[in-house]
Protein backbone atom coordinates (compact mmCIF):
# COMPACT_ATOMS: atom_id res chain seq x y z
CA UNK A 1 0.00 0.00 0.00
CA UNK A 2 3.16 2.70 0.80
CA UNK A 3 4.24 1.98 -2.54
CA UNK A 4 1.19 2.67 -4.34
CA UNK A 5 0.58 6.07 -2.07
CA UNK A 6 4.56 6.87 -2.76
CA UNK A 7 3.62 6.12 -6.78
CA UNK A 8 0.42 8.00 -6.49
CA UNK A 9 2.37 11.45 -5.15
CA UNK A 10 5.48 10.96 -7.30
CA UNK A 11 3.07 10.65 -10.29
CA UNK A 12 0.80 14.09 -9.17
CA UNK A 13 4.09 15.97 -8.59
CA UNK A 14 5.53 14.89 -12.28
CA UNK A 15 1.95 16.37 -13.79
CA UNK A 16 1.89 19.76 -12.32
CA UNK A 17 2.97 22.67 -13.98
CA UNK A 18 6.06 24.48 -12.31
CA UNK A 19 3.71 27.47 -10.58
CA UNK A 20 1.63 24.51 -8.97
CA UNK A 21 5.12 22.62 -7.92
CA UNK A 22 5.71 26.52 -6.03
CA UNK A 23 2.55 26.45 -4.34
CA UNK A 24 3.24 23.23 -3.03
CA UNK A 25 6.26 24.22 -1.70
CA UNK A 26 4.93 27.20 0.07
CA UNK A 27 2.61 25.09 1.72
CA UNK A 28 4.62 22.53 3.04
CA UNK A 29 6.71 25.38 4.18
CA UNK A 30 3.88 27.18 6.02
CA UNK A 31 3.04 23.37 7.58
CA UNK A 32 6.72 23.15 8.90
CA UNK A 33 6.42 26.65 10.33
CA UNK A 34 2.69 25.77 11.95
CA UNK A 35 4.38 22.21 13.54
CA UNK A 36 7.16 24.02 14.59
CA UNK A 37 4.95 26.60 16.51
CA UNK A 38 3.12 23.36 18.18
CA UNK A 39 6.23 21.47 19.13
CA UNK A 40 7.75 24.84 20.24
CA UNK A 41 4.88 24.83 22.92
CA UNK A 42 4.89 21.21 23.97
CA UNK A 43 8.66 21.85 24.70
CA UNK A 44 9.84 19.03 21.95
CA UNK A 45 12.64 20.98 20.67
CA UNK A 46 13.72 17.98 18.64
CA UNK A 47 10.78 18.12 16.69
CA UNK A 48 11.01 21.90 16.58
CA UNK A 49 14.69 21.32 15.19
CA UNK A 50 13.25 19.23 12.32
CA UNK A 51 10.33 21.34 11.26
CA UNK A 52 12.41 24.61 11.10
CA UNK A 53 15.35 22.56 9.16
CA UNK A 54 12.64 21.57 6.44
CA UNK A 55 11.67 24.90 6.53
CA UNK A 56 14.82 26.07 5.78
CA UNK A 57 14.92 23.05 2.91
CA UNK A 58 11.85 24.12 1.41
CA UNK A 59 13.07 27.82 1.80
CA UNK A 60 16.51 26.18 -0.56
CA UNK A 61 14.45 24.70 -2.77
CA UNK A 62 12.70 27.81 -3.53
CA UNK A 63 15.48 30.24 -4.71
CA UNK A 64 17.23 27.48 -6.56
CA UNK A 65 14.88 27.72 -9.36
CA UNK A 66 14.99 31.95 -9.64
CA UNK A 67 15.73 33.58 -12.31
CA UNK A 68 18.46 35.95 -11.40
CA UNK A 69 18.51 37.54 -14.52
CA UNK A 70 14.99 39.39 -13.98
CA UNK A 71 14.77 41.86 -10.75
CA UNK A 72 11.80 39.72 -9.53
CA UNK A 73 14.56 36.39 -9.15
CA UNK A 74 16.95 39.12 -7.65
CA UNK A 75 14.15 40.53 -5.11
CA UNK A 76 12.97 36.96 -4.06
CA UNK A 77 16.42 35.99 -3.54
CA UNK A 78 16.85 38.19 -1.18
CA UNK A 79 13.60 37.76 0.60
CA UNK A 80 14.24 34.13 0.53
CA UNK A 81 17.44 34.48 1.89
CA UNK A 82 16.63 36.54 4.76
CA UNK A 83 13.24 33.98 5.30
CA UNK A 84 16.58 31.34 5.98
CA UNK A 85 18.66 33.47 8.38
CA UNK A 86 15.11 34.31 10.45
CA UNK A 87 14.30 30.07 10.76
CA UNK A 88 17.81 29.63 11.62
CA UNK A 89 18.08 32.21 14.00
CA UNK A 90 14.22 30.90 15.31
CA UNK A 91 15.55 27.60 15.11
CA UNK A 92 18.55 28.08 17.56
CA UNK A 93 16.35 30.91 19.69
CA UNK A 94 12.73 28.49 19.66
CA UNK A 95 11.48 32.06 18.88
CA UNK A 96 7.53 31.37 18.35
CA UNK A 97 7.08 35.28 17.46
CA UNK A 98 9.84 34.96 14.47
CA UNK A 99 7.66 32.14 13.07
CA UNK A 100 4.63 33.78 13.46
CA UNK A 101 6.18 36.86 11.76
CA UNK A 102 7.33 34.51 8.50
CA UNK A 103 3.91 32.69 8.10
CA UNK A 104 1.69 35.58 7.13
CA UNK A 105 4.83 36.80 4.75
CA UNK A 106 4.75 33.08 3.64
CA UNK A 107 1.30 32.99 2.80
CA UNK A 108 1.20 36.14 1.01
CA UNK A 109 3.83 34.71 -1.22
CA UNK A 110 1.94 31.12 -2.05
CA UNK A 111 -1.51 33.85 -2.66
CA UNK A 112 0.55 35.97 -5.02
CA UNK A 113 2.01 32.46 -7.14
CA UNK A 114 -1.55 30.77 -6.94
CA UNK A 115 -2.93 34.31 -8.41
CA UNK A 116 -0.19 33.90 -11.41
CA UNK A 117 -1.18 30.17 -11.66
CA UNK A 118 -4.67 31.34 -13.08
CA UNK A 119 -3.28 34.24 -15.69
CA UNK A 120 -2.78 33.84 -19.29
CA UNK A 121 0.29 33.52 -20.37
CA UNK A 122 -0.74 36.94 -22.24
CA UNK A 123 -1.48 38.23 -18.67
CA UNK A 124 1.80 37.47 -17.16
CA UNK A 125 3.49 39.37 -19.92
CA UNK A 126 1.20 42.57 -19.72
CA UNK A 127 1.73 42.58 -16.57
CA UNK A 128 5.27 42.05 -16.62
CA UNK A 129 5.74 44.92 -19.28
CA UNK A 130 3.55 47.10 -16.81
CA UNK A 131 6.06 46.56 -14.19
CA UNK A 132 9.08 47.05 -16.15
CA UNK A 133 7.72 50.62 -17.15
CA UNK A 134 6.65 52.03 -13.65
CA UNK A 135 10.34 50.78 -12.77
CA UNK A 136 11.68 52.86 -15.20
CA UNK A 137 9.13 55.35 -14.63
CA UNK A 138 10.22 55.33 -11.23
CA UNK A 139 14.39 55.53 -12.25
CA UNK A 140 13.55 58.69 -13.81
CA UNK A 141 11.93 60.80 -11.21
Amino acid sequence: MINAYASYKRQSVTTMTPIEIIVKLYDECDRQLNRALHFIEKKDYESTNAALMKSVDVVSALRSVLDLDIQMGVDLDKLYLYFTQELIDANIKKDAEKIRTLLPMIGDLREAFVQVSRMSVEQINLQAMQNAQGTMQAQVV
